[in-house]
């Protein structure tokens, strides 16, 4: 099978950086999928493993850790899917990654694909998606109501990325707090806007006057996406006791 991969952890710009390769098509065994790959998104995990993560000398490492695609095979043990299920995930670290015509992964990290997606929106999803959700609901219980905090206000820095964008929408849908979004640009601070934040504040200027600004005096959470030491003392000052 075609794929891409590296057997060195080189600077993007040296040729072997980078390589098309060829690899033996593998075989699905216990709890694993045999995915075809249909597409992809990147992420900047890929960028990071890349950089620190040389294989052992003689082999390739093929990065992606976001793929959609169809099932052409199970492994004995799989009692979830079956051959023809279009499915998303996230794949795993340690294994090759989707940049590849096949994957292997382990059911038990697969879900089926909505079927409103197209393969290359349901590749978008994954990592983002895990991300701002665990992020909501299992560091910050935003789900829970807190006594301490009855109306809770989350900050997010960075919302416009994509972690940002996915983590502004959940806690729209599916939670009561006030969301004030930070962003930049006019055309990302819209978008901010149309993804549902109820206030949107500029992170290239200091954030606490804003705030007071909006009448806001205090957040209960925070979630910093992007340059947290940039923003780290004036975030120490907006987070309520």
């Amino acid at each position: 099978m075609k794929a891409v991969g590296y057997q060195q952890s080189l600077a993007i710009t040296e040729p072997a950086a980078l390589l098309d390769i060829e690899l033996p098509q593998p075989v699905a065994t216990g709890r694993d999928l045999l995915v075809k790959v249909a597409a992809i998104s990147v992420n900047p995990v890929d960028t990071k493993v890349r950089k620190r993560a040389a294989p052992p000398a003689g082999e390739y490492k093929v990065l992606g850790w976001d793929a959609a695609g169809e099932v052409v095979a199970v492994g004995p043990e799989v009692s979830n899917f079956q051959v023809g299920d279009r499915v998303y995930y996230a794949g795993a670290l340690q294994r090759q990654g989707s940049n590849a015509e096949y994957q292997l992964v382990d059911e038990r990290i697969v879900g089926k694909m909505p079927a409103n997606l197209n393969f290359e929106q349901a590749a978008a999803l994954p990592l983002t998606a895990l991300t701002a959700w665990e992020l909501l609901f299992d560091r910050l219980e935003l789900a829970t109501p807190s006594l301490k905090h009855p109306k809770p206000v989350l900050l997010v820095t960075g919302a416009a990325g994509g972690v940002g964008s996915i983590l502004v929408q959940l806690a729209r849908q599916l939670t009561t707090v006030t969301v004030v979004a930070t962003a930049s640009r006019p055309e990302t601070q819209q978008w901010v806007k149309e993804l549902g934040a109820h206030y949107v504040v500029d992170h290239s200027q200091p954030l606490i006057p804003q705030l007071q600004q909006l009448g806001i005096a205090a957040v209960s959470h925070v979630a910093s996406l992007t340059q947290t030491d940039l923003h780290y003392a004036e975030l120490v000052q907006l987070l309520a006791p």
